[in-house]
């Protein structure tokens, strides 16, 4: 039965099932011979945090203020953290937005929530930016308030190509709503 509905059904399910089918069996014995068996149903459980605050101190100001309109490309770009279900279980993708074109310029998967992760996103932006022969001074990067976007590591990348940071508002998902 468990084959039958794409591996999807849980020991509940499966219990109701046989009980429509007629056959007197206890929960406890189905949960048993399920985990017996090694099968198991799909979780509907949230899937993994991609933003953990960074600890308050100098702030980044909010240059956007939810205004995601550019006027010519690499004015602004938005990036953010999201994760995917795979059949070998979450994996993490990080990626960089240019708000003009609507292109994502860099991006990067990886199984581990680390800062590495949205510092590689940002490399393959500027390298796909600089190999079309775009600069990139002036620039303004958006992001959430998590620590990987708020790592030393990643402003003085940012630094380096000449671009500001932009941080959006505690708890408000509307201040990177583009990403």
């Amino acid at each position: 039965m468990h084959e039958e509905n794409y591996g999807v059904y849980g020991a509940r399910k499966v219990h109701a099932e046989l009980r429509r089918q007629g056959h007197e069996v206890a929960r406890c014995t189905v949960e048993r011979l399920m985990r017996k068996a090694g099968l198991r149903g799909v979780s509907r459980a949230k899937g993994p945090r991609t933003t953990k605050p960074a600890p308050e101190t100098d702030r980044t100001a909010d240059l956007v203020n939810r205004d995601f309109t550019a006027e010519a490309v690499n004015q602004l770009w938005v990036a953010d953290i999201t994760y995917v279900r795979t059949f070998a279980g979450w994996v993490y993708v990080g990626f960089v937005l240019d708000v003009f074109s609507r292109r994502i310029v860099g991006w990067q998967v990886s199984t581990r929530l680390y800062t590495a992760l949205a510092i590689d996103a940002l490399e393959i932006g500027i390298w796909t930016r600089r190999r079309d022969g775009d600069v990139l001074s002036g620039l303004a990067h958006h992001s959430d308030r998590g620590v990987q976007y708020r790592a030393v590591r990643y402003a003085e990348r940012l630094a380096v190509e000449d671009a500001v940071a932009s941080v959006g508002s505690l708890g408000d998902s509307y201040d990177n709503a583009m990403a």
